[in-house]
This record gives C-alpha cells, structure tokens and sequence, in this order.
C-alpha cells in the first residue's frame, strides 16, 4: 500500500531521514522502531504530507503522493495522528467525533441560512455514526464529556475513533501508548487488532512499548540514523544483533531493555 524509495529529509546539515527505503502491505499492522532520534516521526511526517521530503518517493499504490499537502492525502484514506492528541478540548467527545468529516453542507454560512433541512439530516447521520464509533471503542459513557477533560489514553482512542469517521485506508499512529495506562493501552490494542480484521484497517505504528508492538504488529521495521536497518517479525527483530548494538548505542543496558 505504502512504498518508500531513497527517502531523505534534511534540516539544514541534519539528516533525519537519510536514504529509507521500506514498504508497508496492505492489510499489516506493521511496526516502526527504532532509538529516539532515528527519524521516525520525521518519516511519519514526510510520508503524511506534514514535511516536503529533500528527496526521494513516496507511493500509496501506484500513486506518486510525494510532497502532497495533508488535507489531499486524508480524502485518498492516509491518515496521521500524533503523540500529543490535538482533540477540540472545549467541545464533546461526539462532537469531535462529528466534525472529522471534510464537506460538510454546514461549513457555508449560506447553507446555514437555506439548506437547514440538508444540514439536520446530515448531522443526523453523523451522529450516528458517532455513536457506533464509540460503541466500538467501549467509551459510550464518554459521549457527552468534554475533550479536554480526558485522559491520555482516552485521548489517544477518540483519535483512533477519529479515523473511524472518514473512509481511512491507512493510518499512522505515533505513539500511540505514550502516557496511557496498562489498562487503556490493551483497550487500544484490541480496537487497532479488530479495525485491521474487521474493517481492513492498514496501520503504521510507532511505539516504544515492546510488549505492544509484539502483541500488535508484524512485521516490526526498525530504524536508526534516519536508515531502515532491519524489518521481520517482532521476535526475529528482538534477536537482531545490529538492532540490539543500535539500542545499546544509546543508552540501553541490555537485551530485555527491548524485550529480548
């Protein structure tokens, strides 16, 4: 679904991405490591339109989408979240919800003036579908709860129930268990596991959590020094000798430090 050739990313003499080539197949639940400073979120950016890549290509299918703004990329399905949530703190967790989709009748204030009718039964569906995205995300209770009044793990699903609004083909999830407790964390993993069986979901993950990352994603890509170093299973991965010398480069003390 995704494919990356000779990507680069350069702030100024700072190459955060230098030279990754990877792919991610349709239907994966693939997981990105690597030490901090590997140039994951940067890649994460560049491949969602956030960054202009310095050079390199990216694919989604046969599409060159290299250097295409975010809002043209989320009508073709990509979709990117962030490791601070960006919810609408002063508005409900439905209400969120209920903004995602893009062209809506209401945003013109003509419409508001003239075509109520329309606008009353498109909210009507959104609602709706709201509901039955967070019935799927078993936080019904939060409906009426203002965003910003949530925890990080709370944050973290309605940004997952973010892209359940929209037609997603494909979602890249940055930290998605950062600050999130153990509890919430599993509630997380389970809605991405049946997103990708049940609605044919393709994520991109990255995430610091091994246990995580094993229980969730296959294959495991592992970067360091803004390259691709290695890709395979999760298990595989955790034995990988250059991937443990490119933790140990950074601080890490030992194998079980990346789950090994």
């Amino acid at each position: 679904m995704i494919r990356v050739e000779d990507l680069h990313k350069h702030f100024g003499g700072f190459r955060a991405v230098d030279g990754a080539s990877l792919s991610i197949e349709q239907g994966s639940i693939t997981g990105l490591i690597g030490p901090n400073g590997a140039g994951k979120s940067t890649l994460f950016n560049v491949i969602a339109g956030v960054l202009k890549p310095t050079s390199g290509r990216v694919f989604m299918g046969d599409e060159d989408i290299s250097g295409l703004p975010p809002h043209q990329l989320f009508h073709k399905g990509l979709l990117r979240t962030f490791q601070l949530a960006h919810e609408f703190a002063s508005m409900t967790v439905r209400e969120n919800l209920m903004m995602v989709p893009g062209g809506q009748t209401g945003e013109t204030i003509i419409n508001t003036w003239f075509r109520r009718g329309r606008i009353e039964q498109e909210e009507a569906a959104l609602r709706k579908k709201a509901d039955e995205v967070l019935d799927f995300l078993t936080i019904r209770h939060l409906t009426h709860e203002k965003a910003g009044n949530l925890s990080g793990g709370q944050k973290k699903l309605l940004e997952l129930g973010r892209t359940m609004m929209v037609d997603a083909k494909i979602v890249f999830l940055d930290e998605v268990g950062a600050g999130v407790n153990r509890t919430l964390l599993g509630t997380i993993a389970d809605a991405i596991i049946r997103l990708n069986k049940e609605r044919g979901y393709t994520f991109c993950v990255i995430e610091h959590d091994m246990d995580f990352i094993g229980k969730i994603c296959d294959p495991v890509i592992v970067m360091a020094e803004g390259k691709v170093l290695a890709k395979g299973s999760a298990a595989d991965i955790m034995q990988n000798e250059a991937v443990i010398e490119a933790y140990l480069g950074t601080g890490l003390k030992n194998k079980e430090m990346i789950g090994a």
